[in-house]
């Protein structure tokens, strides 16, 4: 028991506890894995499997909710939308519960930007695969536009992870934030492209303006991280 407490570190949020109440405060850290942010997280990442099965299941059998002029809104497309909304809320709300209530955890911050990453390449590979008429490149989403955002966000994962062996975080700039933002309420309208043709022009505008701000926040993060990128060659 005593070699137990004497290997507890002390940190300034601890300094001038006890042992006995650094040792608790580190077991009840331990002990907080599945917070209410991590579940949300979770049920992000469980929403994905569940978005490609509906993907699957409506591309065999799916019918019209309303329809004119060859267009309209399908049941596939309606369900879609509302898993990637739903699974779009969470991502909102686990990282604001988690900063309120001091929830945030290892897990969550290695998991929440995971679980965002796989959801929106999750809708953008299955716009990818669709064909729209009247686009003069055929796919709703461009490849070269799921290229570049790709390549930004290996980028952006290798720079984590050289930081996290040097034991430093870099924090995600209001250009991602509002990258992200941009993209999801960007896929999101791309649901409803057979609606009508303005629909679909939105969608694809931001689209644009999310690889732009792709571009932006990658350049960002690469200058923020130039030490810990430099040093490592």
């Amino acid at each position: 028991m005593a070699d137990e407490i004497k290997n507890v570190e002390e940190t300034p949020e601890n300094e001038g506890a006890s042992e006995t109440e650094i040792k608790e405060e580190k077991t009840a850290g331990k002990k907080r894995g599945m917070t209410v942010p991590n579940i949300l997280t979770l049920f992000r990442i469980f929403l994905i499997p569940v978005f490609i099965i509906c993907y699957y299941i409506f591309l065999e059998h799916d019918s019209y909710i309303f329809s004119y002029n060859g267009g309209g809104l399908t049941v596939g497309a309606l369900v879609l939308a509302i898993i990637f909304a739903a699974a779009s809320v969470t991502d909102f709300f686990d990282g604001k519960i988690a900063r309120k209530y001091n929830l945030v955890t290892t897990f969550g911050k290695f998991a929440d930007p995971l679980a965002d990453k796989m959801l929106v390449f999750a809708a953008m590979t299955v716009f990818l695969v669709t064909n729209v008429n009247g686009l003069p490149n055929g796919p709703l989403i461009p490849v070269w536009v799921y290229v570049v955002m790709l390549i930004r966000e290996f980028m952006v994962s290798g720079i984590r992870m050289l930081a996290a062996q040097r034991g430093e975080v870099i924090a995600a700039g209001m250009l991602g934030k509002i990258k992200t933002f941009v993209t999801m309420i960007a896929l999101f309208i791309c649901f409803f492209f057979g609606i009508h043709k303005s629909v679909l022009y939105i969608g694809q505008i931001l689209i644009y303006i999310s690889c732009i701000l792709t571009i932006l926040s990658g350049a960002e993060y690469l200058w923020k991280s130039r030490k810990i990128v430099f040093e490592s060659i």
